[in-house]
């Protein structure tokens, strides 16, 4: 066997280091705000409810999507969708409050609380009638806010929703148990990395922003803030359920499932298959459409854009949606 010398052996160690640890070298934001968007990010100050919510607002046409992000995410993660999606429609993703650059002060983390933010938002834009896309937790609140203001939403288009499962009590019980603030703001880059890996069927390459966005954020000064927001939309969630209500949603409604979604269902509460809970929710909405995404995970939108996009565009280019 060839030896290696004692500098050979170090060189390998630190590349093996290296490898090992390659977030140590991120930018610490002391803002959020510092965060860097690929689309110019505007600002509106909602007079009611005093949040400045930040948003992209690209496109134009005869319809106007809202995108809203998912528990714990941002409105970049609408990235690969809005790029497409701008040449027919106008496209405005959106920070929710507590998330991104959107400020930070508290709030109840309810869904209601989530829809009247929208609808706001909606009103103070003067934007009409809407069709809604919200991913995951975004979808539960689209869902929230169609049933609270159905003359403001035209359409819904849903990805991996929260709000198809069912939680009973105990289960409840546990997810306030398990998720507090201290364990969101200490969360290991290890678990971070596997947070992100456990949202995908294969991670893409260029989803590396949301990991680096997450490690760096740690030390803004309104971090804090916002792990308390994520505490309070997991809240939210399970202390509002839709699931009892999806028959009373009257809009055209687009549902888009990763097949191999290792979140819907609960994977330690509820354990079974993504498409069992798919096609129970796609029941409940009268005249939904259900599309079933093979070798993809829970960020479908951001996994399988080419799915995505193209499936949006046909059911928004059908002119009762």
């Amino acid at each position: 066997m060839k030896k290696i010398s004692i500098i050979s052996l170090v060189v390998i160690l630190l590349a093996m280091n290296n490898c090992s640890t390659p977030y140590k070298k991120l930018t610490k934001y002391a803002t959020m705000d510092e965060m860097v968007y690929s689309s110019p990010v505007k600002k509106v100050l909602l007079p009611t409810s005093g949040y400045e919510i930040a948003y992209t607002d690209e496109g134009e046409g005869s319809k106007t999507i809202i995108f809203i992000h998912g528990l714990g995410s941002y409105l970049p993660a609408w990235s690969k969708n809005t790029k497409s999606l701008k040449s027919n429609f106008r496209c405005i993703a959106i920070d929710l409050p507590g998330y991104g650059k959107s400020s930070k002060k508290p709030h109840s983390g309810m869904m209601t609380f989530y829809a009247s933010i929208i609808k706001e938002f909606v009103t103070e834009l003067k934007l009409g009638e809407v069709v809604l896309a919200g991913h995951s937790m975004g979808g539960q609140i689209s869902i929230t806010t169609a049933l609270l203001y159905p003359d403001m939403v035209k359409a819904l288009v849903l990805v991996d929703p929260a709000g198809f499962e069912r939680f009973h009590e105990g289960q409840k019980q546990w997810f306030r148990d398990v998720m507090t603030a201290e364990g969101v703001r200490k969360t290991p880059v290890e678990t971070i990395q596997n947070n992100l890996a456990t949202n995908f069927y294969r991670v893409p390459k260029d989803a590396e922003f949301m990991i680096n966005d997450r490690i760096s954020m740690r030390t803004a000064a309104d971090f804090e803030a916002y792990c308390y927001t994520v505490v309070q939309s997991v809240n939210g969630m399970i202390d509002e359920p839709v699931i009892d209500r999806l028959d009373q949603i009257t809009q055209p409604t687009l549902i888009l499932f990763g097949a191999n979604d290792n979140l819907i269902p609960n994977r330690y509460l509820n354990p079974g298959k993504t498409v069992d809970i798919a096609k129970y929710g796609a029941s409940k909405i009268k005249g939904s459409k259900l599309v079933m995404v093979p070798k993809c995970g829970h960020f479908m939108m951001f996994e399988k854009p080419e799915v995505f996009n193209q499936e949006v565009l046909g059911f928004l280019s059908n002119s009762s949606h």
